[in-house]
This record gives C-alpha cells, sequence and structure tokens, in this order.
C-alpha cells in the first residue's frame, strides 16, 4: 500500500496482530470484543496442545494393539506348524512344500503387521480454523500470528467492503499472514455445507443470534474438533422475547436471576440438537457469559450409540411466581437390565405439584436447557494455567483470568443459582453475609459455591427446602416485620423449619480465590464499554448510551460542517456544458 494511502487510515494494534482502520469505519471493530479474542486464543491454545496428546494417547493405544495381535500371530503359526510337522512325519509324506508354504503366509502377515504399523504411525496434521464471520479479519490475524500449529485460517464474509478490508490487513501483516490466511466472499453457510468435516476448529463470532449457522457448523467440524460459538442477542435468551427465543433455539428462557446462565445452557441445548440431526453430539469444554454475550466452546464428536444420552443432558425448568424457588425435570433417563444392556426411557416427572410447596404459588416452565455441566474443570485448569505462563502475550489477561479463575471454583454439576438477595426480598428480611449463609449450607451437609454469571448467585446442591428453612432460622434470629398473610414471604416464614441451621463459619465457606483476595469481578476498563454498531448503520441521537454524549455530538456535526461544503462544490464548479 502506498504511503499517501495509509493518511485514510488509523492502525490498530491488539495482540501480535495490526489492523487498517478506514477514517469511514466501514468495517465494523469492537474494541470490546478483545475479551472474547483473548478467551478464544487461550482456548485454542489448549486445543492444539489436547489435541497433539489424545493423539500420541490413541498411537500408543494402537501399538500396544498390534503387537499383541502379531505376537498372537505367531503363536497360531508356531502351533498350527509344530502339528503339520507331526502330521506329515506320521504319514510319511515330504516337507518341502509346506515350508514353503508356511514362509509365505509368515511373510504375508509381515507385511500386514508393517502396513497397520504405518497407519498408527500416521502423523497429525496440524489443525485448519474456519472463521465464518470475519468482517477486518482481526481475529483470523491473531489465530494465525498467536497459535502455533496452526496450518491455515478461513476468514469468510459476504461484504465486498469487508473482504477486501480482510485483504488488506493479511497483507499489512506480513508474510506468515499471507502464508496462513485466506479471505473469501462467500455466505458462511453455503461455505460450510460445501465442506463438511473440513475443519478442527470453527468460529462463529455474529452480531446477533448464531442459531441461522449451526445446522451447517455442526457439519464442517471434524470429528473431536471445535466449535466457537458467540450469541450477542441477550435480550431475547434472557426471556425479554421468550417466542422469538423459541422460534430460533428452540427453547423458552425464563427471568429469573440465573437467566444469563440459562442463556448459556440454552445456546448449548440447541447446537446439541442440530449436531443430534447428524448423528453427533457436543462435549462442552467451557462456556463464558461476559460483558453483552454468552461464548461456548464445544468438541463434536460422531456416534450414534453416544447420541442416545442427549435427552439425559436435558431438562425443563420449573420456576415459582411468587418465590426464588426452581426445579428441574430431566427429559429422559436410563436403566440397566438383567445382562447389564441399558435402555433408555423417558424421565419421571411430574418433580412438582400444581402450586409451590413453599409459598403456594403457580410455576412457570421454561426449557429444555442443557443441564448437564458446560465446563470440562480439566480444560478450565489448563486453559487457566496456560494463560497465566504468558500472560503478555494476552491484552486483556485480568479479566479473562478473573473470569477463568471464577469457573474453576463453580460446581459443576449444579445447573442455574440462587441469588441471596432475591431470597431475602422475598422474606423481607436483612441479608445474611454471603460467608454466614454458605457456611450454613455447608454446616447442613451440602456443597455451594459462587458463580462467575453474578456475583451475587449461588450454586449449591441443597433442595429449596433445606434453603428455606435456613432462612426461616436467621429470621428467627432477626425479625422481619409482619406483612400481609397472602405474600409469599408470609407464608413461607408461616412455617416452622425443620432443620436447625448452624450459622457457625465454616472452613470452606470462603472459595481460594476469595481466601487469597484474587479479584474475581472486574469492572469494565472505561466508560460505554458495550457492544457498538452495526457496520454501516448511522449514528443518531440514540446511540448516546453505547458510544457517549461526546461521540455522538461529534459525529453528528462533524456531519453538519460536511454537507455545506459538498454542496458549495456543486455550485461552483459545475459540470462543463458540451
Amino acid at each position: 500500500m502506498a504511503a499517501e494511502d495509509l493518511n485514510d487510515y488509523s492502525i490498530i494494534k491488539e495482540g501480535e496482530a495490526e489492523i487498517l482502520m478506514h477514517a469511514k469505519n466501514e468495517v465494523f471493530y469492537n474494541k470490546t470484543q478483545v475479551n472474547n479474542r483473548d478467551i478464544s486464543i487461550a482456548v485454542l491454545r489448549t486445543f492444539v496442545s489436547k489435541r497433539k496428546e489424545e493423539h500420541e494417547a490413541l498411537l500408543s493405544k494402537r501399538a500396544i494393539k498390534v503387537s499383541e495381535k502379531s505376537a498372537c500371530g505367531s503363536v497360531v503359526e508356531e502351533t498350527s506348524n509344530e502339528s503339520d510337522v507331526n502330521k506329515e512325519k506320521l504319514n510319511g509324506e515330504i516337507e518341502g512344500p509346506e515350508e514353503t508354504l508356511q514362509d509365505e503366509s509368515y511373510a504375508i502377515s509381515k507385511q500386514t503387521v508393517k502396513a497397520t504399523e504405518r497407519k498408527v504411525q500416521g502423523q497429525l496434521k496440524p489443525p485448519r480454523v474456519l472463521e465464518a464471520l470475519s468482517a477486518s479479519g482481526l481475529r483470523a490475524l491473531r489465530y494465525a500470528r498467536e497459535v502455533e500449529g496452526i496450518s491455515q485460517v478461513v476468514a469468510l464474509d459476504n461484504d465486498k467492503v469487508s473482504v477486501e478490508a480482510c485483504r488488506r490487513n493479511i497483507k499489512f501483516n506480513g508474510s506468515l499472514a499471507c502464508s496462513k490466511v485466506e479471505s473469501h466472499l462467500a455466505d458462511a453457510r453455503v461455505y460450510m455445507l460445501s465442506h463438511p468435516k473440513e475443519f478442527d476448529v470453527v468460529d462463529l463470532d455474529p452480531y446477533g443470534s448464531p442459531s441461522v449457522f449451526l445446522d451447517s457448523a455442526v457439519q464442517s467440524v471434524v470429528d473431536g474438533g471445535m466449535l466457537m460459538c458467540t450469541a450477542t442477542d441477550m435480550a431475547v435468551l434472557c426471556g425479554g422475547n421468550g417466542e422469538v427465543c423459541y422460534s430460533k433455539y428452540g427453547s423458552y428462557p425464563l427471568r429469573g436471576k440465573y437467566c444469563h446462565e440459562m442463556a448459556l445452557r440454552i445456546l448449548l441445548a440447541c447446537i446439541e440438537s442440530h449436531a443430534n440431526r447428524y448423528k453427533r453430539y457436543i462435549v462442552p469444554v467451557l462456556s463464558v457469559q461476559m460483558d453483552f454475550y454468552v461464548r461456548v466452546f464445544v468438541r463434536i464428536y460422531t456416534s450414534a450409540s453416544a447420541m442416545k444420552n442427549t435427552p439425559l443432558n436435558l431438562s425443563y425448568v420449573y420456576q415459582c411466581t411468587g418465590c426464588d424457588s426452581f426445579h428441574l425435570q430431566p427429559i429422559g433417563r436410563n436403566a440397566s437390565n438383567k445382562n447389564n444392556s441399558i435402555r433408555y426411557l423417558p424421565g419421571f416427572g411430574p418433580v412438582v405439584p400444581q402450586v409451590c410447596s413453599d409459598c403456594g404459588k403457580k410455576f412457570n416452565m421454561g426449557g429444555p436447557i442443557w443441564s448437564a455441566p458446560i465446563h470440562d474443570q480439566e480444560w478450565v485448569t489448563s486453559i487457566l494455567e496456560g494463560v497465566k505462563s504468558i500472560k503478555d502475550r494476552y491484552p486483556a489477561y485480568d479479566r479473562i483470568s478473573a473470569i477463568l479463575t471464577t469457573i474453576s471454583e463453580e460446581l459443576p454439576d449444579v445447573p442455574l443459582f440462587l441469588s441471596l438477595h432475591n431470597l431475602c426480598a422475598t422474606l423481607k428480611c436483612t441479608s445474611p453475609s454471603a460467608v454466614i449463609f454458605r457456611s450454613a449450607v455447608i454446616n447442613a451437609g451440602y456443597r455451594i459455591s459462587g458463580t462467575h454469571v453474578n456475583p451475587l448467585g449461588l450454586k449449591s446442591d441443597a433442595p429449596m427446602d433445606v434453603i428455606w428453612d435456613i432462612m426461616r432460622c436467621w429470621v428467627k434470629n432477626h425479625p422481619v416485620k409482619a406483612q400481609p398473610p397472602d405474600q409469599s414471604g408470609s407464608v413461607i416464614l408461616a412455617k416452622e423449619p425443620t432443620l436447625q441451621a448452624n450459622f457457625a463459619r465454616a472452613v470452606a465457606s470462603l472459595s481460594k480465590a476469595q481466601a487469597k483476595k484474587v479479584a474475581r469481578f472486574l469492572p469494565n476498563p472505561e466508560r460505554h464499554w458495550g457492544p457498538k454498531l452495526r457496520a454501516g448503520r448511522q449514528i443518531t441521537t440514540k446511540h448516546i448510551s453505547l458510544l457517549g454524549q461526546e461521540v455522538v455530538n461529534g459525529h453528528l456535526n462533524h456531519e453538519e460542517d460536511v454537507e455545506p461544503d459538498v454542496k458549495r462544490q456543486k455550485i461552483e464548479d459545475p459540470t462543463p456544458s458540451s
């Protein structure tokens, strides 16, 4: 690019990649997504190393099987040879031709073993990555430059201006980027459908819902590959438009305090349903809610038999309209026969009566959601260790390490969470400290942890009647004003607790991060930290909440200054008449 052309662009550097941003901002760039890109790079680095470990383990396993088979074959041959020789001696026949046949069969078996060993020792090809919606190509460039072991990154976009900008940025980033990254003008859905099981990693990061891309994305990933998926339509996923959420994701959301975690689980259930259509299933390794979006990382496998477990991983949610109680209804269950074969059966139900047993109000029903673990704790530990080992290479290190630390301490097998403040709001009582409440749950014999989704959220395997008993005991020591008898809090407090809560401080009431005073929830780095406008949108006064008063006013004033000059130029320099 010529030096005079660079005057029209500003250089934006993120990580080891640099992109040229036009003064008119023709191509979408979102500064806030640095957290998203950093955590994706951390997961991708872990995926590359885990994939290598899995391949080596598979090779060693196959090598053992081959050696066992060859050993068994030689034993069988020796036995058969001895018996043949004895027969020949008894019958008085010539041994020569038989020996020749034995040599030939031995040579054939030896060739078979060698061929199998060659297959076993096949080299693992470096992973290929598809970024389905690339825009400026920043993410693709960072993958290529920062993640070792990647062979190719394919960046797609169906906008001509975006593809031109992406190709310009590839050239601007030098020979390494040119050799690894390629940009195509294409519809991502058509491209993924025409390249089935070709990419080790597929990255979906659309502006809004990813639902229209999921069917083709799950087909484009190789067996054991990874799908990275972002959803930014949080108003839909969190219950603002339940009917729209159902039409896009096939699940009905509920507006509880846990709505952001439910959004994660709705997205996972949707990906699973698309994968199941092709005899595939997902294994989540990391699921994150941060800023204004949810981001999931799942591995995709093909197995018709393992796919039968899907109903065991999905549940409906019953949320009481009066109090904070919620209950999960699994869709399916399994049972063992006498011969140890597994039968898949519909789930037992209903898990709740017509009215809430705690406060007497009706239930709202939502789902289905993914109710199995949404993180693989081994992966989370590996990702966190990897991030800490090269912290200087992550621009958003503080934020992503805080999120990963909190995730590493979550209870993996407890779907959704309670809000201590909501419990107290129902009873109209003062709130116990989180440490006191945690201690009471632990002393009652149950587990409890925080959640990365909400600083005030608490995950626990304690049933709701135990939780309310603890709160009843708390209110006895901290009385509340009399409330109307028909209110949910009055109905709950009218019952005597069957469990006597012990509020003595438990050793495990603080997580390791809290005990070490490690930051887990960081404030936004600057004002108006959130989603920016979709590329090509005109900035108006309604965007003040997103961009800030000064930015909007400055842009509008700039437009007012430019327009008169353009008109004046047209008047002063008329086209010469022929």
